[in-house]
């Protein structure tokens, strides 16, 4: 799975001065090939598991993607174009409405379809130049989300016992309970045109299987005994994040009077981003913060 990625921890560099520094220093400057690769393994289960990338295309050409890659963002498309029933995603950046264009169509064809999102409550951008376009982004990415799905759509973060918020570093996605993918990349624009990512997709014939398997156990440590009895119908999974986030948010309100109410879910609400912020969070964010790593013509067609 890391073979091409982790060959070395960094490219070697190509700035003389620090080749000529690293040959004093005695370090390693000739790489070694791989050796062979092994044979593939048995099947030892019933999920078909692919491996997706994004390589942005540069120069000089990567030697294994040499016009760049975006099968992550082509495997998302792909299982988002076919869900009916429900989509969970649990991801510490939702910032690019490019990106949440691909949820939002779902929402908008299947009207049976709950979508629960589960991100930091607080971002981890350091200073006021990172924060505030990176929750332009994240602004723009949810506004696009409610109009598709209204109250089909649940943001939520999650904090613990003590009300300490939680960071959510995963990035986790579960369609319908038969398509899943867990690795590197997160929900925007940066992760599925522009850097290095990987990141693996399993699919099974059946909804009872590891993608199920993994939702149940992430609601069941989200909700605790806040969690439905019946997980598997989508609408009480839906209500019971809703639920529980409206309980908690109760209790806070309330002054925090009595026991406190099971579950860690607590509603998203983004921070108000002034008219003077946005005109220089704006650029900041599309350019810096959110990159487009896609070709002109891809862009001009709003594909991946």
């Amino acid at each position: 799975m890391f073979r091409e990625r982790w060959q070395d921890a960094t490219p070697l560099t190509l700035n003389p001065l620090r080749r000529l520094e690293d040959l004093l220093r005695g370090t390693r400057t000739r790489v070694r090939p791989l050796p062979p690769q092994h044979a593939d393994p048995e099947p030892c289960g019933t999920a078909a598991v692919q491996l997706l990338r994004t390589y942005p295309p540069r120069f000089p050409a990567y030697p294994f993607a040499r016009r760049g890659e975006r099968s992550v963002a082509r495997g998302y498309v792909a299982a988002l174009r076919r869900a009916q029933r429900l989509v969970y995603l649990e991801d510490q950046y939702l910032w690019s409405a490019d990106v949440a264009a691909a949820f939002a169509r779902a929402l908008r064809r299947s009207r049976d379809l709950r979508l629960v999102v589960v991100v930091p409550l607080h971002a981890d951008q350091g200073g006021r130049d990172a924060e505030v376009p990176t929750e332009l982004g994240r602004l723009h990415a949810l506004r696009l989300l409610r109009r598709a799905g209204g109250r089909r759509v649940g943001i939520y973060g999650v904090e613990n016992e003590a009300g300490t918020p939680i960071y959510v570093h995963a990035k986790v996605c579960v369609v319908d309970d038969a398509w899943a993918c867990i690795g590197s990349d997160n929900a925007n624009r940066r992760s599925w045109t522009h850097d290095s990512e990987l990141s693996a997709a399993f699919v099974e014939g059946t909804t009872t299987g590891t993608a199920r398997s993994l939702r149940v156990e992430l609601a069941a440590e989200h909700l605790g005994a806040a969690a439905p009895d019946d997980l598997d119908d989508p609408v009480g999974w839906f209500d019971a994040y809703r639920r529980a986030a409206e309980a908690l948010d109760a209790w806070y309100a309330g002054g925090r009077r009595g026991p406190r109410p099971p579950g860690r879910v607590r509603a998203y609400r983004p921070g108000h981003i002034s008219v003077l912020d946005r005109l220089w969070a704006e650029p900041f964010y599309r350019w810096v913060y959110d990159p487009d790593g896609r070709t002109p013509a891809d862009r001009l067609a709003r594909r991946f």
